[in-house]
């Protein structure tokens, strides 16, 4: 292994607001485990999970709304150390701050002193000891971490009374680091690949999770069995994988309805039937590529009858306080997974002015479904079935 792993994530990790169908059965399996984030799906899913889960309870950790992304809440090392880092979707490690720094940005929380671990061990390359691990994470809002990778116990709480344990887990202890959401110690990885959290949680966790964005109080992110998203309203969307950016959760938009008006994908080079969007917990707006995006703004624009307000970059706005003016916009995924969004999540009050929540990008980038879109559904992932499954739910009153 090289002593340098240079890992240049093409995610769309936009951090601020203006960077980064089948029903379910209503069947709950047991077990799992849930973590809180601030600021179920069928009989079939219930069955792969063994007496084990019930044992085990069901962990979980708090997570936090700051600005404009969500922040997850576990602890680290031994003795246990508290971080909030921010949950990536489309992002493949776990990294936070660690002491010494040689750059580190002003967080929070205090940054993590892994000589106070006696758990934390340096990854060694070459089956050299004087040669560790690095690795270096560049987003494309020119974040980044760069450091050494390391094992560590992650723990959680648990519904059985007893923390959930995670020993030697792969995470990267940056050094050098910038973040434009200074909130954070760091980012937690989600998506499919090797070292992310989920996949790093073991055969019993790592195909479900689940999370219920809320911008007003706390809410959880769920693994394992109680992961799954089921019960009346529940829809369900086929996730699809693509050969240059497997880790990614892709959806298939079919259409996007401007009040009555219904937008096609079709006939648009947005069109697809594998797999056209990435649904994104870390990047804050929804982005579009042009051919579909201009469709989507000029129903919106039809619609509203007062005057635009100038914006610096592509943001459609208005010189207005009243959010009821707007039309209801709804996102049509494949399979009939139709999701009637809240005027909040597609309009965002920037003052005295109001501004479509979604940007157009080039036809080389990926279009992305935000956490501005997904606030207040409670959203199960299941690779084991490829499927998403979308609820509408008041996630500040769900837990």
């Amino acid at each position: 292994m090289s002593p340098t792993i240079a890992l240049i994530l093409l995610s769309l990790q936009i951090i601020t607001s203006f960077l980064f169908t089948a029903t379910a059965s209503s069947s709950s399996p047991p077990g799992g485990f849930t973590i809180d984030v601030i600021h179920r799906r069928s009989n079939s899913s219930s069955s792969r999970f063994s007496k084990t889960d019930d044992q085990l309870g069901s962990p979980y950790a708090n997570t936090v709304f700051t600005t404009s992304v969500y922040l997850m809440k576990l602890q680290i090392g031994t003795p246990p150390i508290e971080i909030e880092a921010l949950i990536d979707t489309a992002s493949g490690i776990v990294w936070t701050q660690c002491l010494p720094c040689l750059s580190c940005y002003d967080q929070q929380d205090p940054i993590f002193d892994p000589s106070k671990s006696s758990t934390y061990k340096e990854k060694i390359c070459d089956q050299d000891p004087n040669n560790p691990c690095r690795y270096e994470i560049t987003y494309v809002d020119q974040s980044y971490s760069k450091g050494a990778y390391a094992t560590e116990t992650v723990t959680f709480q648990s519904t059985s009374g007893q923390p959930f344990v995670m020993a030697e887990t792969t995470i990267g202890c940056g050094h050098n680091n910038s973040l434009t959401t200074p909130a954070a110690s760091g980012i937690i990885g989600l998506d499919r690949g090797a070292s992310s959290l989920i996949s790093q949680m073991g055969e019993n966790f790592f195909s479900f999770f689940s999370y219920c964005f809320s911008r007003k109080e706390t809410s959880k992110i769920n693994f394992g069995s109680n992961a799954v998203v089921s019960g009346d309203g529940t829809v369900s969307t086929t996730m699809f994988t693509k050969t240059e950016k497997p880790n990614f959760y892709y959806l298939n938009l079919d259409a996007i309805s401007v009040g009555e008006n219904r937008v096609e994908t079709m006939g648009t080079p947005f069109y697809s039937l594998e797999g056209n969007i990435i649904i994104d917990s870390g990047t804050t707006y929804t982005y579009l590529p042009d051919s579909f995006c201009t469709k989507v703004k000029d129903a919106v624009d039809s619609v509203v009858k007062v005057e635009r307000s100038a914006f610096s970059g592509d943001m459609l706005c208005y010189d207005t306080a009243d959010i009821d003016i707007f039309p209801v916009i709804t996102m049509h995924f494949s399979g009939g997974a139709d999701l009637v969004l809240d005027k909040y999540n597609m309009y965002d009050n920037t003052g005295d002015n109001y501004c479509v929540a979604i940007s157009c990008v080039g036809p080389t980038q990926d279009a992305v479904f935000g956490n501005r879109a997904q606030n207040n559904w409670l959203i199960g992932y299941d690779t084991s079935s490829e499927l998403v499954s979308f609820k509408s739910t008041d996630c500040s009153a769900l837990y």
